[in-house]
């Protein structure tokens, strides 16, 4: 069997599973300084015990985090050599400053935010909480921009040896396709972050439980919603789609269904794309709107898949599908969120069970649209790991057989299953216990 696919299957399976935990952490990370600033400035005791609360299980997705992120680190050296090879002086030194400056950034303000609070002057403890907020999304700053430069690189030569040397780390984190890129993947870690706080703030409301806490989860929750599923959709969704328009042609093509090219291309709402007939099956079409939203001309020609070899398409049906369900999750989360402050703003949330059921039962699907997001990213760009410039094909080690990777792989599965659930009753378990008495 051939190493690749089962190597393919490891990364994204590992990826896929460790990326829920940063959610977590760049979602919540600005709640947490929020509520404790307010609470230092405002001697308000509920929102420092809501800081307080909040960092806790910002504590256990870190955790989780880390131990689940470890595996990719060693993917890069045995399954991936090829790759770490030809780009490693690209790709390491941006992953390299995520390691020594933002995660150790991270790693020590959140100490001190935990376990500082009668050893620190309010000034550092509030700034501490500011760190842990400026920590996560600089660590994520930098694997998104590492990520970024696989899908459009920019600042490199190419060595006498055929290696991809990396000329400019400036211009690597300054692309402004990894900026958007970034300032996307932020806004969807946000929105995940506020419809947490908003469910949780429901879950106290239903159950009649701590209502000070729940109403004002709730109420920051909704708030932060409504404006980040706006911010996801125009300009940070818009501009990545331009980006991709521009750039990655081939993986607008898949995203849409696209398989003949066309003036006045339609958007496809609903279909099931056929990749062997070339054909979206059923499809429900909104005319000439995609050619509007790609070129700002209801009647551009949008080239579809046909236009590309075979050998240069993306997995379709994945790609699409992944596209569609983010997109959908994307405009119900606009919907709910914004219905909500309506009724925040006429002052009838609290009392609006139904709207607090929705807000409970809606906290897993962020989290859903996010991983489909990174599908469409990272599966849309095949058949490159670094776009128009290394196959995947060509990045795996040849020493490692499939039959090794197919054994790890069912390996981290079974330490993945016990740390998922781990993380679940140990979250699960401070939602129930809730903010504590005292601030200490």
């Amino acid at each position: 069997m051939n190493a690749v696919l089962p190597d393919r299957i490891q990364f994204a399976f590992t990826i896929m599973f460790h990326y829920l935990f940063p959610i977590g952490t760049m979602g919540l990370a600005p709640f947490i300084a929020w509520f404790t600033v307010k609470g230092i400035r405002g001697h308000d005791d509920v929102a420092l015990r809501s800081g307080r609360f909040w960092a806790r299980i910002f504590a256990i997705n870190f955790a989780i985090g880390v131990v689940s992120g470890i595996p990719m680190e060693f993917q890069f050296g045995t399954n991936w050599a090829a790759f770490s090879s030809n780009a490693g002086s690209a790709v390491g030194q941006p992953l390299a400053l995520e390691g020594v400056y933002a995660f150790f950034f991270e790693s020590i303000f959140l100490g001190v935010f935990l376990y500082g609070r009668e050893r620190v002057g309010e000034t550092l403890y509030a700034f501490s909480s500011v760190a842990l907020w400026i920590g996560s999304w600089l660590s994520g700053f930098f694997i998104i921009s590492t990520n970024a430069w696989m899908q459009h690189p920019v600042g490199y030569r190419i060595a006498g040896d055929g290696h991809i040397e990396l000329t400019s780390l400036r211009a690597l984190l300054l692309s402004p396709f990894a900026w958007w890129q970034y300032a996307h993947v932020m806004t969807g870690a946000l929105l995940a972050g506020a419809f947490v706080v908003a469910g949780v703030g429901a879950y106290y409301l239903l159950g009649r439980r701590k209502i000070e806490f729940g109403q004002r989860f709730v109420r920051a929750g909704v708030i932060v919603g409504a404006a980040a599923s706006l911010i996801a959709i125009f300009p940070t969704g818009d501009v990545n789609g331009s980006d991709v328009t521009r750039d990655q042609p081939v993986k607008l093509a898949a995203m849409e269904g696209l398989f003949k090219t066309q003036e006045g291309a339609p958007l496809a709402i609903l279909g099931m794309p056929d990749s062997q007939r070339e054909v979206l099956i059923d499809p429900l079409y909104v005319p000439d709107l995609l050619s509007y939203l790609a070129y700002g001309n209801f009647r551009a020609s949008v080239n579809g898949l046909a236009a590309y070899p075979r050998d240069l398409r993306p997995p379709v049906e994945l790609t699409y599908y992944a596209y569609h369900i983010m997109v959908g999750l994307g405009t119900i989360f606009a919907a709910i969120a914004v219905a909500a402050a309506l009724l925040l703003f006429v002052g009838r949330l609290f009392s609006a069970r139904w709207m607090l059921w929705v807000l409970m039962l809606a906290m897993p699907f962020p989290y859903v649209a996010n991983e489909a997001g990174w599908m469409v990213t990272e599966v849309g760009r095949q058949p490159w790991i670094v776009y128009g410039l290394l196959r995947t094909a060509a990045a795996t080690s040849p020493t490692v057989a499939a039959g090794e990777t197919i054994f790890t792989t069912i390996g981290f599965a079974g330490v993945y299953f016990v740390l998922g659930v781990l993380f679940l009753l140990l979250v699960l378990r401070e939602i129930a216990n809730g903010p504590r008495e005292k601030v200490a």
